[in-house]
């Protein structure tokens, strides 16, 4: 049996003649017969009744019910075995957010070449809507990013928290004032990521509480923010883990829902192989995390 047979049977059904089917595959008529007799020796049954009309026996009945699950089956263990195959040699391609290439992927790098010499690593950074798409696109075998809002074709996740932080220079008015409220920041230029930025959503639902409209200024890379802030009158918003200048410190603003889940992203499908390169590069990354937040309270687990 082959896959090939499996094809040949099951396009008959959708065709409705072997003449059909025959066209559709581009084989000739004798190609196809030629198929079903080998497929029906192997099973040892008779899968159509002979004549013009093309009419299942019973045990082509029950072989019809089941030809979509061998046909997935087979393709499934095809590309296990391919996977399996090229495991050691071979590339991943994985997605991430700024910050995770700064502080944990360098090391999960250098910590899964040593098991795995001979398998490279193609990494991306973007927000959380661009990976989600490459995710989707089968362009990326995983993603480290924020939690989409629709999460119909994904398996997410959660690995930590990011907390969401207030910025000013350190000769700033609020710089040393308690419990300042939102309200009080928005008499301020706003210096904010932009609308695919991991936070963009959550923030900008803090904004339409209030009917007067910020002053916002937005920036596409996070780390960049605490460098507009210098000298500037504005309030930035970064990340907790965003790395500050000294002369730049950070306020405490009353926020509703301050943290943003940061999570593993794959595709929801369960025809996916987590082949071994994938789980230990995952493990590694997962085990990195761990080792900073501890080293660093900026990260909630």
């Amino acid at each position: 049996m082959d896959l090939k047979e499996l094809m040949a049977f099951k396009t008959i059904l959708q065709e409705g003649t072997f003449s059909r089917a025959a066209e559709k595959l581009n084989y000739a008529q004798s190609t196809i017969t030629n198929q079903i007799q080998r497929l029906e020796k192997e099973l040892g049954i008779q899968l159509f009744h002979r004549g013009w009309e093309v009419e299942l026996t019973s045990a082509g009945q029950v072989f019809a019910g089941e030809i979509d699950n061998l046909i997935q089956h087979w393709n499934y263990v095809t590309e296990l075995t391919k996977a399996l195959q090229h495991d050691e040699i071979g590339t991943l391609h994985i997605g991430s957010i700024e910050s995770m290439m700064e502080s944990v992927l360098p090391n999960a790098l250098r910590k899964f070449q040593e098991q795995k010499p001979k398998m490279a690593c193609n990494f991306i950074q973007g927000n959380t809507d661009s990976l989600s798409q490459l995710v989707l696109q089968r362009e990326l075998d995983f993603a480290i990013c924020g939690e989409p809002s629709d999460l119909s074709f994904f398996y997410f996740e959660p690995l930590y928290h990011e907390k969401i932080a207030f910025i000013v220079d350190e000769n700033h008015p609020l710089n040393g004032r308690d419990d300042i409220s939102f309200r009080e920041i928005l008499e301020y230029p706003i210096i904010a990521g932009g609308r695919t930025c991991l936070y963009y959503l959550r923030l900008a639902k803090q904004f339409s509480r209030f009917e007067s409209k910020p002053t916002l200024s937005t920036i596409s890379q996070i780390s960049a923010i605490p460098h507009f802030v210098r000298k500037n009158p504005g309030v930035g918003v970064v990340l907790d883990s965003t790395a500050l200048m000294t002369d730049i410190v950070k306020i405490d603003v009353e926020l509703s829902e301050p943290f943003i889940q940061v999570g593993i992203l794959q595709r929801r499908n369960r025809e996916y192989l987590a082949t071994s390169s994938k789980k230990l590069i995952l493990q590694i990354i997962k085990e990195e995390i761990e080792r900073i937040s501890n080293a660093n309270p900026t990260l909630h687990i």
